[in-house]
């Protein structure tokens, strides 16, 4: 038994208010996640992306946001993955920003697809050589024996590609083209603010709601 009943927090560093947000989503994303750099926040760009599988239920997993774009949120995974098999079936999915030491959570919903392959290569390039190789070695997802079947298959691809690996087909990038954003800022007494943009006829729209 865990009784958590008394753990608890009042947060108390910092209001939201719709009239100070800027009007367009993604710029007032930019402009927290900065100010969670500059927070030194461990790990800012760790994002929980909440997919729905054809058996219709959720799954939640933390990945890294590796690009903020105009058109939407950018990460890189196996395509051939549990997250990559529910992205396949149903391409709505979620995602969830939780920095702590400033109370602050961003959540994020739309519809997601590949990017274009040229960007994945990019990308993929850009990578430590190990990483790389990494993207070869690890049936993701998968039932495996061992670690030591990672070893094994690290060490064929080593002999195979050297330090000059391609980029494998079932490997490259998503992104979240997305339809509602809601920013969260921790109140006291449990009076959180939270303000969401939605997006209607390509207007963003912004409400406060309760908390």
């Amino acid at each position: 038994m865990l009784d958590l009943s008394h753990v608890r927090q009042d947060y108390l560093n910092a209001a939201l208010s719709e009239d100070d947000v800027d009007e367009n989503p993604l710029a007032q994303f930019a402009q927290w996640f900065n100010e969670a750099q500059a927070a030194q926040v461990a790990e800012p760009n760790a994002m929980t992306l909440a997919t729905v599988g054809t058996d219709g239920r959720p799954s939640a997993r933390i990945v890294l946001i590796k690009e903020a774009r105009a058109d939407g949120v950018v990460w890189f995974t196996n395509y051939d993955s549990r997250k990559g098999q529910d992205l396949a079936a149903n391409n709505h999915a979620a995602l969830l920003f939780f920095w702590q030491p400033l109370e602050r959570q961003v959540r994020i919903e739309g519809v997601v697809s590949r990017i274009s392959d040229a960007d994945s290569d990019e990308y993929y390039h850009s990578r430590p050589v190990n990483s790389r190789l990494g993207a070869w070695s690890s049936p993701q997802s998968e039932v495996i024996d061992s670690r030591e079947v990672l070893a094994s298959n690290l060490q064929s691809f080593v002999e195979k590609f050297g330090d000059a690996p391609p980029r494998p087909a079932h490997w490259g990038g998503y992104i979240l083209k997305p339809t509602y954003f809601e920013f969260w800022q921790g109140r006291a007494s449990r009076l959180h603010d939270r303000i969401a943009y939605q997006l209607n006829d390509g207007v963003w729209q912004i409400v406060r709601l309760a908390p």
